[in-house]
């Protein structure tokens, strides 16, 4: 089976990549199918087409100017983006679109709509309600659209589901398919990244709000000898000072360590050298952070909201709290630390669980049935596919 892949917003290659569009195509293909992922030029040093080493191709289109641009700035080249896929498909149709996110979406169902091929659409959030600004009006509205002309929806939570039927979306075409994890390269054997305390938590971006932060913060000084591991955030930015100085106000400035972006491939000596991985975002709660710790072997707090209510297992592989309830985090974190035991049993039950639900090659198989519900004949889904090794 051919599938075209539009990731419009984040690319398939370099430091930011998205692990959700990778890790699924990357497991499609080895169950024997062709995927290309569509990706707008933000440099224009990339290649027009590119085969990436896990066997997916990435073409590079050329829809406005070739550097980043935030989500308004490009909205108004995406009828370029849909523009260059029909000029595509016009000479190799695809057999199933799937757009990852919102305005990889749009260009999905333009694109789709014109050559008669189904188009499933994964949002991975939506936009917020109750902000009434321009940009989220806007962007409910495409969602709106995409939603409706799409064949089917791919939800990554039950919580994503529910708002999507509440929108008026068709329950019928809905499908819950969370993210996966890349187990190959996320295990809990191999070396921990050095640490000089005797506790530490990470936190990666998307980052808690900042009352959760302070929450760890009191956290950590109850506890002697804990740090806490901030990815994502460089040491100069204007966030890191802020957060430096909320900090220092605390008494734990000292054992707070910013460590800026890291390469995918670092990500998982990172998550082994920890005790505990804290997923509170502030916004788009995605599970892959919590995935790639549990694979690790390590157990998470988290916030019981979208993907995370779902992949977490309280009580079982992790701890969850309700939302901005930064006693509640507290109050967890500093239990955590102190539990040698609880951590072992959470550290055991999220191998298990991770093993058995969320390994990119069974995610694939559920993805492969969602395209068969939106219309691809079973034919093409299964004819080759095979039981690959993970």
């Amino acid at each position: 089976m051919k599938i075209a892949m539009v990731s419009a917003h984040a690319s398939p290659l370099g430091q930011d990549l998205d692990s959700h569009v990778t890790g699924l195509a990357a497991a499609l293909g080895r169950h024997g199918h062709d995927v290309t992922i569509y990706h707008r030029r933000d440099d224009a040093d990339l290649p027009v087409r590119v085969r990436a080493d896990h066997g997916y191709d990435v073409v590079h289109v050329s829809a406005g100017p070739p550097t980043r641009l935030d989500d308004d700035q490009a909205l108004p080249h995406m009828g370029d983006f849909a523009s260059f896929l029909l000029r595509e498909w016009a000479v190799s149709q695809p057999d199933v679109v799937h757009g990852h996110r919102w305005m990889s979406g749009l260009v999905s169902v333009l694109g789709g709509r014109r050559v008669r091929v189904p188009v499933v659409q994964t949002f991975h959030s939506l936009a917020v309600s109750g902000k009434q600004h321009r940009g989220a009006v806007e962007r409910g509205k495409i969602e709106a659209l995409v939603a409706k002309e799409a064949a089917h929806v791919v939800a990554t939570s039950s919580s994503e589901a529910f708002a999507l039927a509440a929108a008026g979306v068709d329950r019928r075409k809905i499908s819950v398919v969370t993210s996966g994890v890349d187990l190959d390269a996320f295990t809990p054997d191999g070396p921990p990244a050095h640490r000089d305390q005797k506790y530490r938590v990470v936190v990666a971006e998307p980052l808690p709000s900042h009352r959760s932060i302070d929450a760890m913060f009191t956290a950590l000084s109850r506890v002697d000898g804990a740090e806490l591991v901030i990815i994502g955030l460089p040491g100069d930015s204007p966030a890191t000072a802020e957060l430096r100085a909320r900090a220092e106000k605390i008494g734990v400035a000292p054992r707070v360590v910013f460590v800026g972006s890291v390469a995918h491939e670092a990500v998982p000596a990172l998550l082994r050298s920890a005790d505990a991985v804290v997923c509170a975002p502030a916004h788009e709660p995605s599970g892959a952070v919590a995935l790639e710790a549990m694979a690790c072997g390590i157990p998470v707090l988290a916030t019981a909201i979208g993907e995370l209510a779902d992949v977490v297992v309280d009580g079982v592989t992790g701890l969850l709290v309700t939302p901005e309830d930064s006693d509640g985090l507290a109050r967890a974190l500093h239990r955590l630390l102190l539990d040698d035991t609880l951590r072992q049993e959470f550290s055991m039950a999220s191998l298990d669980r991770v093993d058995a639900r969320y390994s990119w090659n069974q995610v694939a198989l559920e993805v492969l049935r969602v395209y068969e519900r939106a219309g691809v004949p079973a034919a093409k889904t299964t004819d080759l596919s095979v039981d690959p090794v993970r």
